[in-house]
């Protein structure tokens, strides 16, 4: 397969500067992200926890109603019991014999039973009745707080977004345009560097004889072949890539001096 970029004639030097300026672009994109900070996540997250507290809600709805269902099936079932023991103590009055009454008060005996069962069962469902209710409103509280959080973050994202919209446009098209510069070889290890690295320097200058990415010493030759800008050199440390802190200066004057040869 064909490299898209390929620009291996280019000078070290100027290859260096395309990268640099690649990691600038890149850098000021991960600070805009930065101002975004956890923003994202965190909308995420409420969302998640909201749409989960709606499925409690429900579900804490549909049960409730079941319960509330079946006190009223108990209900009626007393209402069907004392009817019955009325009945039966109309027909008591009304026996031919012993063995008649007896039966009759049997049945009203198990009628009472029936409905002192109905009313344990009522109020035992009552009682989970009170303590789903008590869940419920919780649950619909902290819905309620999980809400006005996420219209909080969603703002707060959404001004940060509105703000920074235009600058990281414009930088991401400056981005396309840096690595259409950079042979695809250099991109490779140019993104497995950016990956490897949270704060996503993939190309750093020296600072007081340390490497700007991992603070380690840099060695003195290195510095000088640095400076000379005859190769592309990578720290002994974190590989990344090093480039001298006046890589801009340095091209500036490397292309008056190219000027000047044409002439």
């Amino acid at each position: 397969m064909a490299k898209k970029n390929a620009n291996f004639n280019l000078p070290v030097e100027e290859k260096l500067k395309n990268l640099n300026d690649l990691q600038t672009v890149n850098t000021k994109i991960n600070n805009i992200k930065k101002l975004q900070g956890e923003l994202p996540l965190e909308v995420s997250g409420l969302e998640n926890e909201i749409n989960t507290l709606g499925k409690r809600i429900a579900e804490l709805e549909e049960d409730m109603k079941e319960m509330n269902m079946q006190v009223t099936q108990h209900q009626n079932q007393i209402k069907e019991s004392e009817s019955l023991i009325e009945r039966y103590n109309k027909q008591q009055n009304n026996v031919k014999n012993n063995r008649e009454f007896e039966a009759l008060a049997r049945e009203v005996e198990l009628q009472n039973l029936d409905i002192q069962l109905a009313n344990k069962r009522i109020k035992e469902t009552q009682i989970k009745l009170s303590n789903k209710q008590i869940t419920l409103e919780a649950s619909k509280s902290k819905e309620a707080e999980k809400n006005r959080d996420m219209d909080i973050k969603q703002e707060e994202l959404q001004n940060i977004i509105t703000k920074t919209e235009k600058d990281e446009e414009k930088l991401l098209r400056k981005e396309k345009r840096c690595r259409k510069k950079i042979d695809d070889n250099l991109l490779d290890i140019y993104d497995s560097l950016q990956n490897a690295y949270a704060n996503g320097l993939a190309v750093v200058t020296i600072e007081r004889n340390t490497c700007g990415g991992c603070f380690s010493e840099v060695p003195p030759q290195v510095q000088l072949d640095l400076d000379q800008r005859k190769r592309i050199i990578r720290c002994e440390h974190c590989a990344r890539i090093l480039v001298a802190h006046n890589i801009d200066k340095s091209l500036a004057q490397l292309e008056e001096e190219q000027a000047e040869n044409v002439e």
